[in-house]
């Protein structure tokens, strides 16, 4: 038995589309990684440990989360819809919780930086293929 026994990779159930278990990763790994934002600025602030180990447990969850997650979807695809969501969620975040104001032309780049990463993940994807 070896040490990477100890702790399993997670498996999506079957019948889920690769799609599915794509966007649930997604979604997983953006909360756990704004879980951990959220607990570090706590942290930062209040310098008590409560969301030290917090933020630290969520980190080793979204390790575990991650790596399973790529049994089933590309590398790309998963890291680029996971830091979409959590660039949206660190915004709403900052606003509602922290009271922090963008102007205007920081909002304009938000939207930007927003659509072209959407265009990367939903873009159709074209292979070259070569002849020999």
């Amino acid at each position: 038995m070896s040490s990477f026994d100890l702790v399993p990779m997670l498996r999506a159930p079957e019948g889920w589309p690769g799609a599915v278990v794509a966007t649930v990763a997604m979604v997983a790994l953006a909360a756990l990684d704004l879980l951990g934002a959220f607990a570090a600025k706590e942290w930062a602030e209040h310098r008590s440990p409560v969301p030290m180990l917090l933020g630290l447990a969520a980190f080793v969850v979204l390790f575990w989360v991650y790596a399973s997650s790529l049994q089933y979807a590309e590398l790309a695809l998963v890291t680029m819809g996971w830091i979409v969501m959590l660039q949206v969620g660190l915004v709403v975040l900052d606003r509602v919780r922290y009271g922090v104001e963008l102007p205007p032309g920081k909002w304009v780049a938000v939207v930007v930086l927003l659509t072209a990463q959407a265009y990367l993940l939903l873009a159709p994807t074209t292979s070259a293929t070569t002849s020999a």
